[in-house]
């Protein structure tokens, strides 16, 4: 594997996880690093996830990656800044992790493979897209993720 498709690889662990959350958030790509060996590609949601609501949304993502297959390696409960770490069996990392005014961020680091050019990721964000600059803070409202309501007991409304 090269780094563009490994690039390719990590682009599809982001796809598939942002089909999985539902309802839809809006998100933007992040900043693609690329090491010697190895890149990450990133992606920041421009939803806005209330505190109320971030234990509920890591619970998605995180039931999502073990149902593909990912092991959850850690798991940082903080209430203010949460986050969830998961490895593919074939080496990729995976990071959820809260931040300030409850942006989410997404990275999957690739393993070392082997050294090529890669390119800028083909999905398309749904929402602006601020590539090549400053990503604000989150500023899209949702009725359901900004809510400052608790979540439902039942587990079929954020499933």
């Amino acid at each position: 594997m090269d780094m563009q498709e490994a690039a390719e690889r990590a682009d599809s662990i982001l796809d598939g996880t942002f089909v999985a959350i539902r309802p839809e958030v809006r998100w933007t790509h992040g900043e693609t690093t690329v090491g010697s060996c190895d890149l990450s590609r990133r992606r920041a949601v421009m939803t806005v996830i209330s505190e109320q609501r971030r234990g509920g949304f890591l619970g998605v993502v995180e039931r999502f990656w073990q149902k593909s297959g990912y092991e959850i390696t850690s798991v940082n409960s903080s209430e203010e800044f949460p986050a969830i770490y998961a490895k593919s069996a074939d080496g990729f990392g995976l990071r959820l992790s809260v931040a300030g005014k409850g942006q989410a961020f997404f990275e999957v680091a690739t393993p070392c493979v082997e050294e090529s050019a890669v390119a800028d990721p083909t999905s398309q964000p749904n929402g602006p897209d601020y590539s090549g600059s400053p990503i604000p803070r989150p500023d899209v409202h949702d009725d359901f993720w900004s809510s400052k309501a608790p979540l439902p007991t039942s587990s079929s409304s954020a499933s």
